[in-house]
């Protein structure tokens, strides 16, 4: 988590962002995209995928030549766990509950069971009342 709201700090680096959720794509067509809405230069959106790359909001693997940068989604996810976090203070609480619920549910499954194992094996007093 370490850099990431730095990185997302940067319009640019959110504006890469928002290109990679399309879809893995070479710095040219990113350099391009980025170019028609402002001025900016190859080195410069290198640098940036330099930053998002060590904050782990994206990832690079090489295809020959080039190399492709996607989306992290581990990074993502981290960030984002982070942040929901801040929204619901009981998160880290979330699964022990979880978990606490399933037990109480077999719990009560099980006394029920046992409840219902002697009503079932004793024969009911109408049957026994019974004349012929």
């Amino acid at each position: 988590m370490r850099g990431v709201f730095e990185a997302l700090g940067e319009p640019v680096r959110r504006l890469i962002l928002e290109l990679l959720a399309a879809g893995e794509q070479p710095v040219g067509p990113l350099v391009t995209a980025l170019q028609s809405r402002m001025p900016i230069s190859q080195p410069a959106v290198s640098q940036h995928l330099k930053v998002l790359l060590e904050a782990s909001l994206v990832s690079v693997r090489a295809s020959g030549t080039r190399r492709l940068y996607a989306l992290d989604q581990a990074g993502l996810d981290a960030a984002l766990a982070w942040l929901n976090g801040l929204t619901d203070p009981l998160s880290p609480f979330a699964q022990p509950l979880d978990a606490l619920a399933t037990e109480v549910a077999r719990g009560r499954r099980t006394r029920r069971a046992a409840a219902a194992e002697p009503q079932a094996a004793r024969p009911s007093d109408d049957q026994g009342s019974q004349t012929a």
